[in-house]
C-alpha cells in the first residue's frame, strides 16, 4: 500500500467492492467488531482506522505507527481471531474494478493532505 505521513506515521488507504447480497452481513459484523481483532490491530501500530461505504465500494483509511507495515500485516494474519474474522468478512468482498491480479484491497495513492 502506498503511504504518506509525517513523524513516523504512515497514512494508508485502500478500496474493495462490497458484494451487494452480503452488505447486511458485513455491516452487521462491523457494527460490533470483535475486541480481540481490534486489540491485535492496536498492538501492531494501527490507529485511526475507518472504513467508509460509497455505493458498493468500501474505502479503508488507517494510520500505522510501527516500524514495518509488511511485518505488521504478517503479524495480523497470524492472529487466530483475525483469521476467524476474515472467514466471515472476506466472502462479503471482492476486488474492486481495476485491481491487480491477486490483489484484495487495492491500495490508493495519496494526492492531497491538509494537516
Amino acid at each position: 500500500m502506498p503511504a504518506a505521513g509525517v513523524a513516523g506515521v504512515q497514512r494508508l488507504a485502500s478500496v474493495i467492492r462490497l458484494r451487494p447480497e452480503k452488505a447486511d452481513d458485513y455491516l452487521r459484523l462491523h457494527a460490533e467488531p470483535w475486541p480481540e481483532v481490534m486489540a491485535t490491530l492496536k498492538r501492531v501500530g494501527v490507529g485511526n482506522y475507518s472504513i467508509f461505504l460509497h455505493g458498493d465500494l468500501l474505502f479503508s483509511y488507517l494510520e500505522f505507527s510501527g516500524e514495518s507495515w509488511e511485518d505488521a500485516q504478517a503479524e495480523i494474519a497470524r492472529d487466530p481471531d483475525t483469521r476467524r474474522w476474515w472467514a466471515l468478512t472476506d466472502p462479503c468482498q471482492e476486488p474492486a474494478p481495476g485491481a491487480q491480479p491477486g490483489e484484495w484491497w487495492s491500495a490508493m495513492r495519496p494526492v492531497f493532505l491538509l494537516e
